[in-house]
């Protein structure tokens, strides 16, 4: 019996190793991938030349499309994002954890990163928009973007621990994945933004969310067990 509850905390270790490894993994790519589409985007290369063919192709502005960019907004994401970190830190609370606010502020440290990263590529690149857009500059990468996928992808990442089934789970996991996915194609369709110009930002939004979730991972949801109450020293009444 001893083995078989040594084994349980060691499996659990490994498994939280690989998921470490995975995520560092998709960090990495994301990062590299990101440098890649900037290069392109600074010295004008061959990729932009498929997304401009990409752009044409979906480029069909409309109000369905103008009401899926508004999902990137930060009067939409933020509130969301603010709602799931009260209810993970009710949950937490509720728990009887020490640091129940830990993982909710953590979470909100994405959303607060994102204006000082995404402000100077703007200004660097100097990206002119698409046809339908006025004349100007700093459309990369796309900030409804980022601001949709670290918003939503942060409000599931502190709310996974707190759901009991994997249905729950992943039903968490499609939605969000549908705000993003619905957010980024309304943005290009409406040709608010060109396709690299989100895809930049789908990398710049994995390399924030892989670091939350390897952070509040390894934060604890509960306090410390009480401790068993002491046998008391008086000895117990013969039985009769």
């Amino acid at each position: 019996m001893s083995t078989s509850r040594s084994q349980g905390p060691e499996r659990a270790r490994d498994g939280r190793r690989r998921v470490c490894f995975a995520l560092t993994g998709v960090a990495g790519f994301s990062a590299v991938l990101f440098a890649l589409i900037t290069w392109q985007v600074v010295v004008n290369g061959p990729l932009l030349g498929a997304d401009r063919a990409v752009s044409r192709a979906l480029l069909h502005p409309d109000r369905g499309s103008a009401l899926l960019a508004d999902l990137g907004d930060v009067r939409v994401a933020v509130p969301v994002l603010l709602a799931g970190g009260a209810y993970a830190a009710w949950r937490a609370r509720s728990a009887g954890g020490g640091r129940w606010w830990a993982a909710p502020c953590a979470a909100v440290l994405p959303m607060a990163l994102l204006p000082a990263l995404i402000v100077p590529f703007k200004t660097w690149t100097a990206r002119h928009g698409t046809a339908v857009m006025p004349p100007g500059s700093g459309y990369y990468p796309s900030g409804h973007t980022a601001t949709a996928a670290v918003g939503y992808g942060a409000a599931a990442l502190v709310l996974l621990p707190w759901l009991r089934t994997a249905l729950a789970r992943g039903v968490l996991v499609g939605v969000c994945a549908a705000l993003v996915l619905g957010t980024s194609y309304g943005l290009v369709r409406r040709g608010y933004h060109w396709p690299l110009d989100v895809v930049a930002s789908w990398c710049l939004a994995a390399v924030l969310l892989s670091a939350l979730w390897l952070l509040i991972s390894g934060l604890p949801r509960r306090g410390p067990r009480p401790r068993p109450p002491r046998a008391s020293p008086v000895p117990a009444a013969p039985d009769r």
